[in-house]
């Protein structure tokens, strides 16, 4: 597995864009067609999400390289008094749909680490 980057942010929504691009870029980098580098912005948009309403103040956001692209995000610090949200289910379920081998590690009852997988034209 090839790490191609890896960057550490504050959580807030003024973020969101910069980080969707960036997810963009790397995808390319790695040959992603438009409809799966699509797909894998919305699950690093929805996964940046889950985390942001557990109340974590900060995440890491990684790229690696595999036959396709593996995208691990890890919140940082502690979680604040959670908050379950109605589109959290929404959130998760696009992860499911749309990306491979999604992971989700829970520490006490909040979300605490996402990874999943885009394979190229893995449809």
């Amino acid at each position: 597995m090839k790490n191609l980057l890896s960057l550490g942010f504050e959580l807030n929504r003024e973020l969101m864009t910069t980080l969707r691009l960036t997810t963009g870029g790397v995808c390319s980098l790695v040959g992603l067609d438009m409809d799966e580098t699509e797909d894998c912005k919305v699950c690093v948009t929805e996964s940046l999400l889950l985390l942001m309403h557990c109340g974590y103040p900060s995440a890491r956001v990684s790229f690696s390289e595999d036959g396709g692209l593996f995208v691990s995000i890890e919140a940082e610090g502690t979680a604040r008094e959670s908050k379950e949200f109605p589109e959290d289910k929404i959130s998760s379920a696009l992860l499911f749909a749309l990306a491979q081998e999604v992971n989700m590690e829970k520490e006490k009852d909040c979300l605490k680490s996402i990874g999943f997988r885009f394979v190229r034209n893995g449809r």
